[in-house]
């Protein structure tokens, strides 16, 4: 199973910010859940897809082509403004 958790306006996008599934998407790349979630619903997609969003697996920000297992937590992370 993938703990997948969505920060900030992505959260929208998930009841408490937060889904489960049963194993990842082929190939099993963090772009592959990425793309998989945005098949399942296109707002979601359209939000993941923008250029400051970054991915974390298991509590590290990692690259698009980082490898995702079974029993990881994959963190969808907005893009962040500050002054």
């Amino acid at each position: 199973m993938i703990r997948v958790l969505f920060f900030g306006r992505l959260g929208e996008y998930a009841e408490n910010g937060r889904m489960e599934l049963t194993s990842p998407p082929a190939p099993g790349t963090a772009a592959a859940l990425r793309d998989h979630l945005g098949a399942v619903d296109a707002g979601l997609g359209k939000a993941l897809a923008e250029p400051q969003v970054m991915v974390a697996v298991n509590q590290e920000v990692v690259d698009w082509d980082s490898p995702i297992h079974d029993g990881d937590e994959v963190a969808f992370l907005p893009p962040v403004t500050g002054g």
